[in-house]
């Protein structure tokens, strides 16, 4: 199958365009290990998301045991629930096509996010999947976006606009779409216009401080989909005691209908 039609299944199945990053950091975590901790955060949020987004370095930080952890958790994911696997990947030919293997053959992702900085030449051997996703790095969330994201390229526009037509150009197979943040909403809105029709990975809501009514606006396509808009801490670290699983599932749940509410105001 191939990811969007994935991805939109789950989102309807579950009425959510909910992705929940599982972003395992032990200095936040209740007193478990990362693999139980993980499989209860996905047993309590299944029925509520449209996707996870496993972000690698928390993994990769622990060495093998964090990568097997990592290898388990995706095989506990339900089979119709699309991964993400967050790792920003962005090296020449060569090496991206051996990133490309790694995320998509060996672990299995459904998706991942690249780093468009080297050229067509560092994304093309992961769009050669052409049932996999894959989220190219165009706004992102983090306050230092600003120092290139927002410089004028030799056309006069802004690096992130200039990255989101070339992606656009590039999406051949159907299998591209975008990371924008929801912590630059103009921003989100211009590059929702400019691919009307792509998927947009938006992290940003929660502990980054993103405005949700104003993601969803200009994040969703002219149905209502094709926007994933992820949240971890605000979710996974509900509470640090014996509650966990539950308070995952609180917040989850009364995000996820936030969403689909804010979703209802603006298709009708």
């Amino acid at each position: 199958m191939r990811f969007v039609d994935k991805l939109l299944a789950a989102g309807s199945r579950n009425k959510s365009l909910l992705c929940v990053g599982l972003d395992p950091d032990p200095s936040l975590m209740p007193k478990v290990g990362l693999l139980a901790f993980n499989k209860t955060i996905v047993d309590a949020t299944a029925d509520l998301v449209c996707a996870y987004k496993p972000n690698l370095a928390f993994y990769e930080s622990l060495g093998i045991d964090g990568l097997n952890a990592l290898q388990k958790t995706i095989e506990h994911i339900p089979g119709h629930i699309p991964i993400i696997g967050d790792g920003k990947r962005g090296d020449i030919g060569n090496t991206a096509k051996a990133y490309a293997k790694a995320l998509f053959v060996t672990f299995g992702f459904d998706a991942a996010t690249v780093s468009p900085y080297l050229g067509f030449d560092s994304i093309e051997p992961f769009i050669e999947y052409k049932d996999k996703g894959v989220f190219v790095l165009c706004r992102t969330s983090n306050p230092g976006a600003v120092d290139f994201q927002s410089l004028a390229n030799g056309q006069g526009m802004p690096l992130y606009e200039a990255v989101a037509r070339k992606a656009r150009g590039w999406n051949v197979s159907g299998n591209i779409g975008l990371v924008v943040g929801a912590t630059y909403t103009e921003e989100l809105k211009a590059i929702r216009q400019l691919c009307p029709e792509m998927p947009l990975l938006i992290p940003g809501i929660g502990a980054q401080g993103g405005d949700l009514a104003a993601t969803v606006k200009y994040g969703v396509d002219a149905h209502g989909e094709n926007a994933i808009i992820a949240v971890s801490r605000q979710i996974i670290y509900a509470s640090q005691g014996k509650d966990f699983a539950r308070a995952a599932r609180n917040n989850a749940l009364e995000l996820r209908d936030d969403i689909n509410n804010l979703v209802r105001q603006i298709v009708h």
